[in-house]
């Protein structure tokens, strides 16, 4: 087989960018491990910049989003027992769309099979070879037999722990790392949203959030700690412990019912460099992660996309390679403010015990000199909905 260009990944990165190409006559491959159900059985957040926002709509595949994606306009971040508003649209003049992760990868994936191109899916041993030459190949084995892709470049949106950026040396790579003592214990459940906006709580006793999926569809989650596994926290002990760290007014009024999920997610920063090696380029979790306290992972990916695209489109349209050599710097410019701002924001809101009363003290001093400050809050309602691409 051969293609123009072999994607690794069939999540919302690998989908986004083989749709974006297809738009613009460039052929590809996308090959992924997992089945499809697994794929779109993934729970992901869905907090989008507008710039992700249009990106989407680029790729023609925003319909069911703009019906069914709900616009906010700000957030609440609450503490010593108070809830204070970051007013988004009002500071920065954009607003954020909640969507989930797993719509917007379905949507990409009825889009890839209306284009009649082709998601080989539970594809087994996936490896990238000839990354010294002109012609990298992925090869696989799919249902016993082994098969081998010729492609001019590579995408690895395989996530963090995909084959793509272990392909490249190692004495290539510089990689960067901070895992944080504790986990976020998510929840999903169908009922009604506490409030129409995401509330961020900063609290004694640890860190909570109440985001939505719907207007039916609620995900609440809670800092616990690493050793914790989801069988230690049945559906009253979630719901006690989310209601102790919430103001009372927002307590008062949640709705608490069985849980659809349950899982605890380890917090990490990671960032590789660089993340392209010749004609490899890594997109996405593949290349760096980021706490969710931010809402910047699948944003970041979506950065990516759009960059990796556009350097590809150039390519193939007038043999421009200049985006494609400055696809890691350009990128990595982004990731690395979008890295500090996820940072911040986790160490603003969670409770670090080793830091004892005076760093709880000083976040307490944080939290109130950024609500005493337009200009403090206008810096991080900028971050929130996203930086320029």
């Amino acid at each position: 087989m051969r293609t123009q260009v072999g994607i690794i990944g069939s999540g919302p990165s690998g989908l986004l960018l083989a749709q974006l190409l297809h738009i613009n006559g460039i052929e590809s491959l996308v090959v992924e491990r997992h089945s499809r159900a697994h794929v779109l059985s993934r729970i992901r957040a869905g907090v989008l910049e507008q710039r992700a926002v249009e990106l989407l709509r680029s790729a023609r595949v925003h319909q069911r989003m703009d019906r069914e994606g709900q616009t906010h306009d700000g957030f609440d971040i609450a503490f010593s027992g108070q809830r204070h508003r970051i007013d988004l649209t009002g500071l920065s003049g954009s607003p954020v769309t909640v969507y989930g992760q797993t719509e917007i990868t379905r949507d990409l994936m009825d889009a890839r099979d209306a284009s009649g191109a082709a998601i080989i899916d539970q594809a087994e041993d996936v490896c990238i070879e000839g990354l010294e030459t002109d012609r990298p190949m992925l090869k696989f084995f799919k249902d016993g037999r082994a098969h081998t892709v010729a492609c001019d470049f590579v995408a690895g949106c395989d996530g963090f722990h995909g084959v793509s950026r272990q392909t490249i040396p190692k004495a290539v790579l510089k990689e960067y790392e901070r895992i944080y003592p504790f986990g976020w214990l998510g929840v999903l459940a169908e009922t009604p949203p506490v409030s129409n906006e995401l509330i961020y709580a900063h609290h004694e006793r640890g860190f909570a959030l109440c985001s939505m999926r719907s207007p039916r569809l609620s995900r609440y989650y809670l800092q616990v700690p690493l050793t914790d596994d989801p069988a230690d926290w049945p559906d009253d002990r979630f719901w006690t412990e989310l209601k102790r760290r919430l103001p009372a007014d927002v307590a008062n009024s949640l709705v608490t019912g069985p849980s659809i999920e349950k899982s605890i997610a380890p917090l990490r920063s990671f960032v590789v460099e660089p993340m392209s090696y010749r004609r490899l380029f890594l997109a996405g979790d593949a290349a760096h992660i980021v706490p969710p306290t931010g809402a910047k992972g699948l944003n970041l990916a979506a950065s990516d996309i759009h960059y990796l695209s556009e350097a590809l489109i150039a390519h193939y349209a007038s043999a421009d390679n200049s985006e494609l050599v400055g696809y890691s710097n350009t990128c990595l410019r982004r990731v690395w403010k979008a890295e500090r701002f996820s940072w911040w924001m986790t160490n603003l809101l969670h409770r670090f015990p080793e830091s004892g009363p005076f760093g709880d003290r000083m976040q307490l001093a944080e939290l109130d000199y950024l609500f005493g400050s337009r200009a403090a809050m206008t810096a991080l309602a900028e971050n929130y909905i996203g930086l320029p691409y």
